[in-house]
């Protein structure tokens, strides 16, 4: 059912919520019949972002009206939270690369419009603490003006993107003989903008049987001082072993690559 209000009124509302996003959250806004029904962020899965490479992913909004939805009306912002010294200010904020995003009608009401944002370590983090879950901010309108816009439509966790190395020795290794299994953890760093140890993390020793696909976890250990790992294990048969790490909040998943291992 359409609602009288003005453009002026609209385009406010649309630009607060693109470019303005408020470090404490404003209460929803909505004018009319229109409602956003779904926001899925990076196609459902978390971002994981590490020191030097940039981040690309998109933010799929789908709206319904029962006049249509406006293209290249609006878009989505991405943001962290209010400012830790500056409350009023968006603390991490990241926004489309192109505003007028690609947007396909699925009938006469409902239209579904995506756009693609990018994430840059040395820019939209701003530190460490900004790990963890993201806001999106988004607004829609319709063909009849009316319009809605939702300070939390979605969230994404943003996680410190994490490493994982392995190697056993000796290689080969006598059946029955002890085998040593080391590795090291590491997080990336949003502040000095290296990789660090990650300490004090539960990570799973892996094995695969040469000639299968399947790895199977053999012990858990927890990582030490520069997460570091190691453990001993007895030799059985030939195949790869490897360290997984299953993340956390705020640090990505981690697999390190197969080291195989010949048994003799």
């Amino acid at each position: 059912m359409r609602k009288r209000v003005t453009v002026s009124a609209v385009a406010s509302a649309l630009a607060l919520s693109a470019f303005a996003v408020p470090g404490a959250a404003q209460a929803d806004e909505s004018v009319g019949d229109t409602k956003i029904t779904k926001v899925v962020v990076n196609g459902g899965s978390n971002i994981a972002l590490g020191t030097t490479n940039a981040k690309t992913f998109t933010i799929a909004v789908t709206a319904t009206d029962d006049s249509g939805i406006k293209k290249n009306y609006t878009s989505p912002a991405l943001w962290y939270g209010p400012g830790q010294k500056m409350p009023d200010d968006p603390y991490g904020l990241v926004l489309p690369r192109d505003v007028s995003g690609k947007c396909v009608d699925h009938n006469a009401t409902t239209t579904t419009c995506t756009f693609t944002l990018t994430m840059r370590p040395r820019i939209d983090p701003q530190d460490n603490t900004t790990a963890g879950t993201w806001k999106v901010r988004a607004s829609m309108v319709g063909n009849d003006w009316d319009y809605v816009s939702k300070d939390v439509a979605a969230t994404v966790k943003v996680r410190r993107y994490a490493k994982l190395t392995v190697k056993a020795s000796p290689k080969p290794v006598k059946k029955g003989k002890t085998l040593t299994v080391t590795g090291k953890l590491t997080r990336a760093n949003w502040e000095t903008y290296k990789y660090a140890g990650y300490t004090r993390q539960p990570v799973k020793l892996q094995f695969r049987k040469k000639g299968t696909n399947t790895y199977t976890t053999v012990k858990t250990v927890t990582t030490g001082t520069g997460g570091a790992l190691k453990t001993t294990v007895k030799a059985t048969t030939a195949g790869y072993w490897r360290w997984s790490f299953a993340g956390t909040s705020t640090t990505s998943t981690a697999t390190a690559t197969g080291n195989y291992v010949a048994v003799k």
